[in-house]
């Protein structure tokens, strides 16, 4: 089974001016984070506008990526859909692509009872043959999985091998790892609490910030990995301002294409009604991408 750990950046979806998908831009995207180095990709993620993509577009997307990865590194591709029975589908699609792992939020809008949740992963993981990471963000979902009900999904769902937590509570991912006892592992999701999750057992990050600082942040997990705590402490230092606007700001998106444009990457607009950076956001992005040496303002 293909090792899935460290620092993957969770990529944006490229689109043209007139809306449409950049798919050229798409594959020179991940070429670049392979000259980066990453550990591996996250496509059709929240960050990827995967909520505002058509069914035909999410399949291209796992079809394109695929190939043009071609088993350089592990490509894992969110799948999550709002029923059951869609999620299988996407699921089932991304494991005939070659895809080493599902990433699945519970159902977005029904905001579904625990034990809802737990049938819904239990069928996902029955119907596939595909590690599948699970994803608990109360933020964009509207339910904050309890650290019993993870537990019970990691350990009775076969397929589910891993644990994506951004709720921000850096207890979950403390107990969820300690007591994994090798049911699964853990991935941090909150861009502000990245070493203190590697500290208390998180094998790896779901990284927004990793789009801009590729390298960065795979050094960072790298450091770590090594026991040069300080170094990693350095990074993570130097590029916390960048994770904190990421957050803080509600336009993870529309910041993350802008900054891959001002890199001389692929970026474009985000789909309506996303709309683009207001004046004094392209200033803020400015002064972050300079003090990062990304990009000469």
């Amino acid at each position: 089974m293909t090792t899935i750990r460290g620092a993957y950046p969770v990529l944006i979806t490229p689109m043209t001016q007139a809306q449409g998908i950049d798919w050229g831009g798409v594959k020179n995207n991940v070429n670049y984070f392979l000259d980066q180095g990453v550990a591996g990709l996250v496509i059709n993620g929240s960050t990827g506008e995967f909520v505002s993509l058509s069914k035909e577009e999410k399949y291209q997307m796992v079809e394109t990526v695929l190939k043009e990865v071609n088993g350089r590194i592990p490509v894992i591709v969110g799948t999550a859909a709002e029923t059951t029975k869609e999620t299988i589908e996407y699921t089932k699609q991304a494991e005939a692509h070659g895809s080493d792992c599902a990433l699945i939020i519970n159902p977005y809008y029904m905001k579904p009872k625990e034990n809802e949740i737990y049938y819904h992963f239990k069928e996902v993981s029955d119907a596939v043959n595909l590690p599948i990471m699970l994803y608990n963000n109360p933020f964009t979902s509207g339910v904050n999985m309890s650290t019993d009900l993870m537990l019970q999904i990691g350990r009775e769902c076969e397929n589910v091998t891993r644990i994506k937590e951004s709720s921000g509570e850096i207890g979950k991912v403390r107990d969820l790892a300690r007591q994994a006892k090798g049911d699964f592992e853990v991935f941090c999701g909150a861009e502000e609490l990245v070493m203190e999750s590697y500290f208390v057992g998180a094998t790896g990050w779901i990284s927004v910030a990793g789009n801009i600082v590729p390298k960065l942040v795979t050094d960072m997990f790298n450091h770590f990995q090594n026991g040069e705590i300080e170094e990693a402490w350095a990074i993570n230092d130097r590029i916390l301002p960048l994770c904190a606007f990421l957050e803080g700001s509600g336009k993870y998106v529309q910041i993350v294409k802008r900054a891959m444009e001002l890199m001389g990457h692929a970026g474009g607009p985000a789909r309506y009604p996303r709309l683009g950076l207001s004046p004094e956001e392209e200033q803020k992005l400015k002064e972050l991408l300079t003090s990062l040496e990304t990009v000469n303002n």
